[in-house]
């Protein structure tokens, strides 16, 4: 199983990204699919997670309403929109997951990590 984010760069406030993550070794709409962050100096926090069902979870209350999760069966790929990013968004972000089909808070299977920068 492998997990592979891309998308990150540098954006200033008020910007947006689109992360995606690339997923082989399962059928993706068996599981949730989370995304994580790391900020510098800080413990990695959860985001979000996308049931199978299609359904979001948020994990951290900040980003409600600026941060959307989707993904694409047919390209096995899970995407993070990102709009209204503020400094406070940056961090090496992760997709995940642990397997299940329920949104758990955790995860096993973790992707390298994308940067995400924003300046004000």
């Amino acid at each position: 199983v492998q997990f592979v984010e891309s998308g990150g760069g540098s954006v200033q406030s008020g910007g947006s990204l689109r992360l995606s993550c690339a997923v082989s070794g399962i059928t993706l709409d068996f599981y949730t699919i989370s995304w994580f962050r790391q900020a510098p100096g800080k413990e990695r926090e959860g985001v979000l997670c996308l049931s199978k069902l299609d359904e979001t979870t948020y994990y951290t209350e900040s980003v409600k309403g600026r941060f959307t999760v989707s993904r694409d069966n047919s390209k096995s790929t899970v995407y993070l929109q990102m709009n209204s990013l503020k400094p406070e968004d940056t961090a090496v972000y992760y997709c995940a997951t642990d397997m299940l089909d329920w949104c758990s808070g955790d995860a096993d299977i973790w992707g390298q990590g994308t940067q995400v920068t924003v300046s004000s």
